[in-house]
């Protein structure tokens, strides 16, 4: 199973990413997540990216890429991946798609997860993460009196700088710039499924399922 899972910050896609690779036995790949774990090891690949990043560039499409390639080839048991928000631009998408043909392999399935553009501003600006555990939660979920502390673990909650109203709309702008291209390619290749994000977490969830 090769899954991309496309959704716009705040829709949901990484916490439904988590529970479809538990649920599947699915490799979870996410873009930040691979590229810090090459900085941290300080591999070859790595060592680039962090000569962009140094100079306040952002690292090349082409590198993440090689990136993503040599984190599939890993293991070497059929390629089954699910990719969290990547590709982002119709570019990518692309450059993507001709890498997995040098693999011999292909994208099976792209996920689109839409939810209203006021939700997605809720959500985010609801948005608290721990400084002890990296969790993430709503504040409409917390107890009163509670707020500042997670449900987890009980640390400090912050809210990200990127979760600022006038952020989030530039954030969602470029996003929806950006996607549109996106969907319709892989609409025309016949592989595109648009899923309603709306609803609780397992609801979401379910209509995931239905899909795969």
């Amino acid at each position: 199973m090769r899954i991309v899972l496309l959704g716009a910050p705040g829709a949901g896609k990484g916490t439904q990413a988590k529970k479809i690779s538990a649920k599947f036995g699915i490799p979870h790949i996410s873009t930040g997540d691979i590229l810090r774990n090459e900085l941290k090891n300080s591999t070859g690949l790595g060592n680039k990216a962090s000569e962009y990043m140094q100079a306040g560039k952002l690292v090349p499409d082409e590198l993440i890429i090689e990136i993503i390639k040599h984190r599939l080839a890993e293991g070497n048991t059929g390629n089954p991946f699910l990719m969290d928000g990547f590709p982002r631009t119709l570019n990518q998408a692309i450059m993507f798609d001709n890498m997995l043909a040098s693999m011999g392999i292909s994208v099976e399935k792209v996920i689109n997860i839409f939810v209203d553009k006021a939700e997605l501003v809720k959500r985010l600006m609801g948005r608290r993460i721990c400084h002890s555990c990296a969790g993430v939660c709503h504040i409409d979920l917390l107890q009163k009196g509670s707020e500042n502390r997670c449900p987890i673990c009980g640390g400090e909650l912050y809210t990200r700088k990127d979760d600022a109203i006038k952020v989030i709309k530039e954030r969602l702008r470029v996003y929806e710039n950006q996607t549109k291209p996106l969907t319709d390619y892989y609409a025309k290749k016949g592989i595109l499924y648009n899923i309603d994000g709306s609803g609780t977490e397992n609801e979401i969830t379910e209509r995931l399922l239905q899909v795969l």
